[in-house]
């Protein structure tokens, strides 16, 4: 049996559990899925700051992974943080879920719209769509401007965000929904039934995408910068 870790790098443990819900639900026979809360950070990612923040949990984290056996790990957090460093970490891949979800987008359509959280991380993902060579297919990335802890205790979050994301499909003429926050997942089924389009979840998406990985044998290559990184002293300072 192959063992995925399933990371939320934000404090939030209710999150955590939907997000463990998503992944459970799309993993095949034979895959255990591990969901992780980070035991030190934010409690939601909404800006630079908080993404930097969510780093050392997200990668303690991925330590606690490898000393346990874990095949393979999903960072389910849209701004993908970390994804580098997790790299270098890890034995098995690792798959953000920003590029997951933006991959398997655009194997669906010509094009596909981003609806995201707060205005301000639209930027964020712009540059992810950007470095995973996605301008082509990403034809507008949109803000619903609901906060992320909301998505769990707004009444009319999944209203909010289900007429944001036509919205965005008649603004952009795209083929698809991306959901732009992990908090989002549990959204996905009954948003795409109400709009009729495909709507990519990015904690299924990376979820199969680690799962095939792992399957195939394939692994991130350590022959130069995903290295293990050399050993040192890191030195923490307190009451500073």
């Amino acid at each position: 049996m192959s063992r995925i870790w399933v990371i939320n790098p934000n404090t939030t443990t209710s999150m955590t559990a939907g997000i463990g819900r998503c992944a459970q639900a799309v993993a095949g026979s034979g895959v255990e899925i591990v969901a992780v809360t980070s035991e030190f950070g934010p409690p939601s990612i909404e800006s630079h700051y908080d993404e930097a923040m969510s780093v050392p949990g997200l990668l303690e984290a991925i330590r606690r992974g490898e000393d346990a056996g874990a095949d393979g790990y999903v960072i389910a957090c849209f701004g993908d943080p970390g994804l580098d460093a997790a790299r270098e970490l890890a034995t098995g891949p690792v798959v953000g879920i920003a590029e997951a979800a933006m991959q398997t987008a655009s194997h669906l359509g010509r094009g596909f719209s981003v609806v995201t959280t707060l205005s301000r991380t639209t930027g964020r993902a712009a540059d992810l769509a950007e470095r995973y060579g996605m301008q082509r297919f990403c034809l507008g990335i949109h803000a619903c401007d609901i906060p992320v802890l909301d998505l769990e205790t707004d009444p009319t979050a999944r209203k909010v965000i289900t007429e944001a994301c036509r919205e965005a499909l008649d603004a952009d003429g795209s083929d698809a929904i991306v959901l732009g926050c992990a908090g989002m997942a549990e959204m996905c089924a009954a948003i795409t039934a109400e709009l009729g389009v495909p709507v990519v979840d990015g904690v299924s998406a990376a979820t199969l995408t680690v799962q095939a990985l792992v399957r195939m044998g394939l692994r991130t290559g350590k022959r130069g910068e995903f290295a293990t990184p050399p050993a040192k002293e890191y030195t923490v300072r307190r009451g500073v």
